[in-house]
């Protein structure tokens, strides 16, 4: 499966109709991203029916910005429009699956269960 381009403009549409989206936050300059491109690469072509999607920093600074990606590469992984995995470095390909193996299992209603737990508890403080 080859990987998609995100934008603005399509970044919201593509979260909102997939339930598993993994996103490489990169630029054109960064060697470790340059690195990292053939692994991701090679993953995506095992997963059938997740999105592997692409962000050029340098081009979508807003998203950039509105995800406060401050190193790259940097990986996010969005499972039923929750981030559920966030984190800067380039990973070998073992690392990348482990981690897709773990977001897979999730059970999302007690995530969706601890997320508003955690909500409750900031605004009764």
């Amino acid at each position: 499966m080859a990987t998609l381009d995100l934008t603005e403009e399509n970044f919201e549409k593509t979260i909102n109709e997939n339930d598993l989206v993994i996103v490489d936050f990169w630029a054109p300059w960064c060697g470790p991203c340059k690195s990292f491109a053939p692994v991701y690469e090679s993953v995506s072509e095992k997963h059938e029916g997740a999105i592997f999607a692409k962000v050029n920093t340098e081009e979508q600074q807003g998203l950039a910005g509105h995800f406060q990606i401050r190193s790259i590469p940097t990986l996010m992984i969005f499972r039923e429009q929750i981030v559920v995995y966030s984190q800067p470095g380039a990973l070998p390909e073992s690392g990348l699956e482990d981690i897709i193996g773990k977001v897979k299992a999730l059970d999302m209603t007690e995530v969706r269960k601890q997320i508003t737990e955690q909500e409750l508890k900031k605004t009764a403080t």
